[in-house]
Order: structure tokens, then C-alpha cells, then sequence
């Protein structure tokens, strides 16, 4: 059998083949001026100079640093990390919750029967530009913002967690509530209950596995964020890994994320503990 048959019988196997292929080279050439632009050049963690740095870098990872004073300096930071996630996320359901229930349509008293009246619907508008302001600034440069502020320390990371946390939080939230049912919420709202009222007696438990997954898988991220924040003096692990890093201790940076990974593990049990209790 020769090459044109060969193609053609794959071809009828496969009709959709040519556009793959076609979609294919299109993503290649939108994506390499892309790469170009931003300068990638991944060759050069092969040059001899780089392997050597890390691999002395590497094999200073095991075995993780574990003596008593290091442990109990690890366990302190540790806790640090979760205290400043679990506030800023507090923080952020405080600020989160009213924008969500004003962004929410089918929450809207003036909507039942018919179109949002003008004066909610800019509202509702309004509501929603000033969450997209909230979290288009990364919780890295809120927390530059605040060190300056109040200082090095927690307070800054809690902060920023709140306030970009704040605005997706208020987003998925609005989000899932508008995917519920809307049956319950518009008969509470068509026999005189307020917003809250609906929130609390038709919406909330029509959409609340999902809300609760959500948040946690949120508080995983702000888990992750404080230790990033931690570089910029928020403290908690964060700093931490910044110190060892530089030092180029291996076996403390091998220490600090095993930690890490253990935290994350925690929050997804935390978050299927909380699915199964509210099934």
C-alpha cells in the first residue's frame, strides 16, 4: 500500500484528522511569536554551569533538616501560614458576601415578574466593576502596598488575601447562586421576602456543596499565596523559604516543602469532610 492510501484510509478513519492538524499549526504560529516575546529559553537549565548549581542545590534536599530547634521554629511558621490564610479569608467572606448577594440577579427584588429595574440593574453594574478592580491586582502587589503601610509582618499578607480574595470570592459566588434554582428564590421573593431572606431559605441550600467547595479550594489557595507573600515580608513559611533559599540550605528548603505539601493535603480532606456533611 502506498503513502496516498495509507493517508486516505486514515483519514476515513479519523474525519476530524485535518482540522487537528490545521488547529495545530495555527496554535504553533500564534504561539511562538508569543514565546519570543517572552524571551523563553529553557535550554538554558541544560547549560553545564546551571546543572552543576543545581545538583549540588538538589542533593542538599535530603535528607530534610529535622533537629528539634528547626522542627519547633517549623511548626511555629507553620502555623503562622494557616492563622494568616484562615483570616484573610474571613476577611474576604465578610467582603465577598454583600457583593455576591448584590451582584446575584435572581436575588433582586425588582426583577421578580419581569426586568430589573433601572436604578438595581446599575447597581448590580456597579457592584460587579468594583469586584473586577478587587481582583485584578494581584495579592502579591496588595501586599507590597501594605508593607508599606503597616509594616512587615502578617497583618500586610491578611490584608491582601482579604481584599483580592474579596473580589473572586463575591464573583464565583454571584456565579453559583445565578446557576441554582431560581424556583425557590423567586417564590420567597414573590410573597414579600427580602434578599437576605431568599439568600438564607432558598439559595444558600440549593447551591451550599458548591459553595463550600469552592471556599475551601480558596483557602487552599491562600494557604499557597501566604507562603508566597512570605517573600515580601508577610511572613510565615514563606519567609522562611526565602531565608533557606538564599542560604542555599537544601535540606531546610526540602523541610519547608514537605510541610507545604502536607498543608495542601489537609485542605482537600478538609474539603471532602465538608461535602460529605453536607450531602
Amino acid at each position: 500500500m502506498n503513502a496516498a492510501a495509507v493517508a486516505s484510509a486514515v483519514a476515513a478513519r479519523d474525519p476530524a484528522l485535518q482540522r487537528r492538524w490545521l488547529g495545530l499549526l495555527a496554535a504553533a504560529v500564534v504561539l511562538w511569536p508569543l514565546l519570543v516575546l517572552a524571551e523563553f529559553q529553557p535550554w538554558t537549565l541544560f547549560d553545564a554551569r546551571s546543572l552543576r548549581v543545581t545538583g549540588r542545590f538538589l542533593a542538599e534536599f535530603v535528607p530534610p533538616r529535622h533537629d528539634a530547634e528547626f522542627l519547633a521554629l517549623l511548626a511555629r511558621e507553620t502555623w503562622r501560614t494557616v492563622a494568616i490564610a484562615t483570616a484573610g479569608m474571613a476577611l474576604a467572606g465578610l467582603i465577598a458576601l454583600p457583593l455576591a448577594l448584590a451582584m446575584t440577579e435572581r436575588l433582586s427584588v425588582s426583577a421578580v415578574g419581569g426586568r430589573m429595574a433601572r436604578g438595581p440593574a446599575w447597581l448590580r453594574q456597579g457592584v460587579r466593576a468594583f469586584t473586577v478592580v478587587l481582583r485584578s491586582v494581584p495579592e502579591l502587589v496588595w501586599a507590597l502596598v501594605f508593607v508599606r503601610v503597616v509594616g512587615l509582618g502578617p497583618t500586610a499578607g491578611v490584608l491582601a488575601i482579604a481584599i483580592a480574595y474579596g473580589g473572586m470570592l463575591a464573583k464565583v459566588w454571584a456565579e453559583i447562586l445565578e446557576s441554582a434554582d431560581a424556583a425557590p428564590a423567586q417564590a420567597l421573593l414573590g410573597h414579600g421576602a427580602g434578599r437576605l431572606q431568599t439568600w438564607l431559605y432558598a439559595a444558600l441550600p440549593a447551591s451550599a456543596n458548591e459553595l463550600a467547595s469552592y471556599t475551601v479550594y480558596r483557602w487552599e489557595c491562600a494557604i499557597r499565596s501566604s507562603v508566597v507573600l512570605g517573600f515580601v515580608g508577610a511572613g510565615g513559611l514563606g519567609q522562611q523559604l526565602d531565608n533557606a533559599a538564599k542560604m542555599f540550605a537544601g535540606g531546610e528548603v526540602s523541610a519547608i516543602l514537605l510541610v507545604f505539601m502536607a498543608l495542601v493535603a489537609l485542605s482537600d480532606r478538609v474539603s471532602a469532610w465538608i461535602r460529605r456533611g453536607l450531602a
